[in-house]
Protein backbone atom coordinates (compact mmCIF):
# COMPACT_ATOMS: atom_id res chain seq x y z
CA UNK A 1 0.00 0.00 0.00
CA UNK A 2 1.21 3.46 -0.85
CA UNK A 3 0.65 6.19 1.73
CA UNK A 4 0.26 9.69 0.29
CA UNK A 5 0.09 12.77 2.47
CA UNK A 6 -1.44 15.82 0.85
CA UNK A 7 0.97 18.75 1.20
CA UNK A 8 0.04 21.77 3.28
CA UNK A 9 -0.87 24.71 1.00
CA UNK A 10 1.86 27.31 0.56
CA UNK A 11 -0.64 30.02 -0.39
CA UNK A 12 -4.39 30.40 0.15
CA UNK A 13 -6.33 33.27 -1.37
CA UNK A 14 -9.97 34.13 -0.78
CA UNK A 15 -12.64 35.78 -2.89
CA UNK A 16 -13.58 39.25 -1.69
CA UNK A 17 -17.22 40.33 -1.51
CA UNK A 18 -16.81 43.86 -2.87
CA UNK A 19 -13.18 44.23 -3.99
CA UNK A 20 -11.95 47.79 -4.48
CA UNK A 21 -8.85 46.80 -6.41
CA UNK A 22 -8.69 45.25 -9.86
CA UNK A 23 -9.95 41.69 -9.55
CA UNK A 24 -10.74 38.51 -11.42
CA UNK A 25 -14.01 37.00 -10.19
CA UNK A 26 -13.44 38.70 -6.83
CA UNK A 27 -9.85 37.53 -6.34
CA UNK A 28 -7.29 40.32 -5.87
CA UNK A 29 -4.33 38.46 -4.34
CA UNK A 30 -3.00 36.57 -7.37
CA UNK A 31 0.33 38.31 -6.75
CA UNK A 32 0.83 35.98 -3.75
CA UNK A 33 0.98 32.96 -6.08
CA UNK A 34 4.36 32.28 -7.63
CA UNK A 35 4.66 32.96 -11.34
CA UNK A 36 7.76 30.86 -11.99
CA UNK A 37 7.29 27.66 -9.97
CA UNK A 38 5.16 24.60 -10.57
CA UNK A 39 2.68 22.89 -8.32
CA UNK A 40 -0.93 21.95 -7.77
CA UNK A 41 -3.94 24.15 -7.08
CA UNK A 42 -7.36 23.49 -5.62
CA UNK A 43 -10.55 25.50 -6.05
CA UNK A 44 -13.13 25.40 -3.23
CA UNK A 45 -16.64 26.79 -2.87
CA UNK A 46 -18.06 28.71 0.12
CA UNK A 47 -18.98 25.40 1.83
CA UNK A 48 -15.31 24.32 1.59
CA UNK A 49 -16.19 21.61 -0.94
CA UNK A 50 -13.45 20.76 -3.42
CA UNK A 51 -14.51 21.86 -6.89
CA UNK A 52 -11.43 21.35 -9.04
CA UNK A 53 -7.80 20.25 -8.80
CA UNK A 54 -5.14 21.12 -11.35
CA UNK A 55 -1.40 21.14 -11.84
CA UNK A 56 0.92 23.52 -13.64
CA UNK A 57 4.55 24.14 -14.49
CA UNK A 58 3.91 27.85 -13.81
CA UNK A 59 1.14 28.32 -11.27
CA UNK A 60 -0.12 31.90 -11.50
CA UNK A 61 -0.64 32.02 -15.29
CA UNK A 62 -2.36 28.61 -15.26
CA UNK A 63 -4.75 29.52 -12.45
CA UNK A 64 -5.64 32.82 -14.12
CA UNK A 65 -6.30 30.95 -17.35
CA UNK A 66 -9.07 28.99 -15.63
CA UNK A 67 -10.86 32.29 -15.01
CA UNK A 68 -10.30 33.70 -18.51
CA UNK A 69 -10.24 30.74 -20.91
CA UNK A 70 -13.32 29.67 -22.86
CA UNK A 71 -12.32 25.98 -22.83
CA UNK A 72 -11.60 25.58 -19.11
CA UNK A 73 -13.67 22.87 -17.40
CA UNK A 74 -14.43 25.56 -14.81
CA UNK A 75 -15.86 28.07 -17.30
CA UNK A 76 -19.48 27.59 -16.13
CA UNK A 77 -18.59 27.40 -12.44
CA UNK A 78 -16.16 30.30 -11.92
CA UNK A 79 -18.58 32.20 -9.70
CA UNK A 80 -18.70 29.25 -7.27
CA UNK A 81 -14.99 29.48 -6.43
CA UNK A 82 -14.42 31.25 -3.11
CA UNK A 83 -11.00 29.92 -2.11
CA UNK A 84 -7.88 28.86 -3.98
CA UNK A 85 -5.16 26.79 -2.32
CA UNK A 86 -1.74 26.41 -3.94
CA UNK A 87 1.03 23.91 -3.15
CA UNK A 88 4.43 24.48 -4.74
CA UNK A 89 5.72 21.15 -6.07
CA UNK A 90 8.61 21.36 -8.50
CA UNK A 91 8.82 17.71 -9.57
CA UNK A 92 6.46 16.91 -12.49
CA UNK A 93 5.93 13.29 -11.42
CA UNK A 94 5.03 14.36 -7.88
CA UNK A 95 2.53 16.91 -9.27
CA UNK A 96 0.88 14.20 -11.36
CA UNK A 97 0.59 11.84 -8.39
CA UNK A 98 -0.79 14.49 -6.03
CA UNK A 99 -3.30 15.75 -8.58
CA UNK A 100 -4.68 12.27 -9.32
CA UNK A 101 -4.75 11.33 -5.64
CA UNK A 102 -6.53 14.51 -4.50
CA UNK A 103 -9.10 14.34 -7.33
CA UNK A 104 -10.11 10.84 -6.30
CA UNK A 105 -9.64 10.94 -2.55
CA UNK A 106 -11.65 14.15 -2.09
CA UNK A 107 -13.90 13.66 -5.16
CA UNK A 108 -13.36 16.98 -6.86
CA UNK A 109 -16.71 18.00 -8.28
CA UNK A 110 -15.70 19.34 -11.72
CA UNK A 111 -12.66 17.28 -12.65
CA UNK A 112 -13.42 15.03 -15.61
CA UNK A 113 -9.99 13.51 -16.32
CA UNK A 114 -8.22 11.09 -13.96
CA UNK A 115 -11.48 10.30 -12.13
CA UNK A 116 -11.75 6.75 -10.79
CA UNK A 117 -14.51 7.14 -8.20
CA UNK A 118 -17.55 7.49 -10.50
Amino acid sequence: MINITVPTPDVTIYKEIAPELSNIYGFTDFHLITREKGGIFMFYNSKDELLFVGKARKLRPRIKKHFEDSVSPMKNYRNEVSKIEVCVIEDAVDREIYETYIINEFQAKYNVDKVFYK
